[in-house]
């Protein structure tokens, strides 16, 4: 990535919208704007997890103010990820396709350890370089995040579904503050947080941080206070807790450093962080100037290179944890690529997307390590509920279409047949996959594949090709026969 370039990222979180524009430069990313808008749109979330109408106004009408931040940005210098209340949102799609219409981006909804890594880059590269063991954690408005890493690197990442929104709403309502709300807020957050303590046992890190919303808040409430800057401690949540039982509501408590978009969600987050100290017996928690955002940023240095793009790293580890046959995937993934570079229209993201039928044909033999007859099924399934760190849930979405729909009838991704580029991509992995099939290089020079007239393909083979490859060319005739019942057709002139 050359010096200067602009990089931005966009945290759509439950509380609080953020949008950080940084500038590339040795390494670093220095910053050159950062808005912030809270919205609530985990507020909006009813009981049957559906947003309501004025909670995806609210979001919309922030993302159309961000959008005039970020023309003139390409697509490869944006990133923006979406947390818990869009990973609940049954109705989540109807906010995307109007929010990416107005952005002008993608958004991605993230998995749960995908936020957390992202979490612990954004913290780590903001502190000074280190080898010491850390814990990070972050409580979100839906959401917490706990990660332990050393260096750059995690090493365990969970999230668990509590928060500032949700403990605010559901422990504190309208504000009142009292000792058995609180000590009932404590014990439902400590209840929900048990298990972390089986993942993350105390004595394996030398330093805890907090980053993100609640824990700034703290931070800032206590050091105007008079604690020590940076720090959160025992001491100064148990003085917090005496002034808001005094007063007994939190709107109508005056503490400098307070500001008015935090109030409503204060209560929860605190309540959540005394949990977490009660837990694990902290006495000092020390306040992370990263978070998400700043790891989304950092992410996007990573992507420009296959050797630091966590998406590569996890496909390696999948085609690895699943003893994926490495020669078979090298074959079909080059012989994929190539007939999807012949009917691929000449455009920039054409590029991505051929990355992305890459690692589907990478991994399209990882069902059988668990079903040879099934493969393509449990490929799918695997794609559709592993921890894939770097990866959206929509793009392992995409891939495990990919993998379910490698052969066999295509009613099963019919749904998806109505996108041109996913049918060139499965196209090309069917025939890839076909082609394939002894297990041996095809004589690729031979065969041309091209798109047209309206939505038909043709496979064209040289004089000859035919008879010496008698089994392909069947397999082949199969192949188009099943591609009769769907809106695209495959037709052959093979000689």
């Amino acid at each position: 990535m050359q010096d200067g370039t602009l990089l931005a990222a966009l945290d759509l979180g439950s509380n609080s919208f953020r949008l950080e524009i940084g500038r590339y430069h040795g390494g670093h990313i220095e910053r050159v704007e950062y808005l912030k808008e809270t919205v609530r749109i985990g507020a909006g979330l009813d009981e049957s997890h559906n947003l309501s109408r004025a909670a995806m106004e609210r979001g919309w009408a922030c993302l159309a103010r961000f959008a005039e931040k970020l023309r003139g940005f390409e697509r490869r210098q944006v990133r923006a990820v979406a947390t818990q209340t869009l990973r609940e949102a049954r109705n989540r799609d109807v906010f995307l396709e109007r929010g990416q219409a107005l952005l002008g981006f993608p958004i991605e909804v993230i998995a749960g350890h995908e936020e957390a890594r992202l979490i612990y880059q954004g913290v780590t590269h903001l502190l000074p370089q280190s080898d010491e063991r850390r814990l990070v954690m972050d409580i979100g408005g839906r959401s917490t995040e706990i990660i332990l890493g050393q260096g750059y690197s995690p090493q365990r990442m969970e999230s668990y579904p509590l928060g500032s929104v949700t403990w605010s709403t559901r422990y504190f309502p309208e504000g009142r503050f009292t000792e058995r709300g609180l000590r009932t807020a404590i014990v439902a957050a400590q209840a929900v947080l048990d298990q972390a303590l089986e993942i993350f046992v105390p004595g394996q890190w030398d330093t805890v941080y907090a980053s993100s919303g609640t824990a700034g808040a703290l931070s800032e409430i206590l050091t105007l206070a008079g604690f020590e800057p940076g720090l959160i401690t025992r001491e100064g949540l148990d003085w917090l807790v005496q002034r808001l039982l005094r007063v007994g509501r939190v709107d109508q408590i005056r503490l400098e450093g307070l500001k008015d978009d935090r109030r409503p969600v204060l209560a929860g987050g605190l309540s959540v962080l005394l949990a977490a100290f009660e837990l694990f017996g902290w006495r000092v928690v020390h306040r992370a100037q990263g978070a998400l955002r700043q790891g989304a940023l950092f992410d996007l240095i990573d992507r420009a290179s296959d050797q630091t793009d966590a998406r590569e790293r996890t496909v390696r580890w999948l085609a690895q944890k699943f003893a994926v046959d490495a020669a078979q995937a090298e074959r079909v993934q080059r012989v994929a690529t190539a007939l999807f570079e012949q009917i691929a229209t000449p455009d920039p993201r054409n590029g991505r997307y051929s990355q992305k039928l890459a690692w589907a044909a990478r991994l399209h033999e990882i069902g059988a390590h668990i079903s040879h007859t099934d493969a393509h099924k449990h490929g799918a399934y695997i794609l559709d509920h592993v921890d894939a760190p770097g990866f959206s849930l929509a793009e392992l979405h995409r891939l495990s279409l990919l993998v379910l729909g490698q052969r066999g009838k295509l009613r099963k991704v019919e749904s998806a047949l109505d996108d041109e580029l996913f049918v060139k991509q499965l196209i090309s992995l069917r025939l890839a996959v076909i082609l394939c099939h002894a297990r041996k290089d095809p004589d690729m020079p031979a065969l041309q594949l091209r798109q047209g007239p309206g939505p038909v393909f043709t496979l064209r083979s040289i004089a000859g090709w035919a008879q010496r490859y008698p089994q392909s060319a069947w397999l082949l005739q199969e192949e188009a026969h099943a591609w009769e019942r769907a809106p695209w057709k495959l037709r052959l002139a093979l000689a």
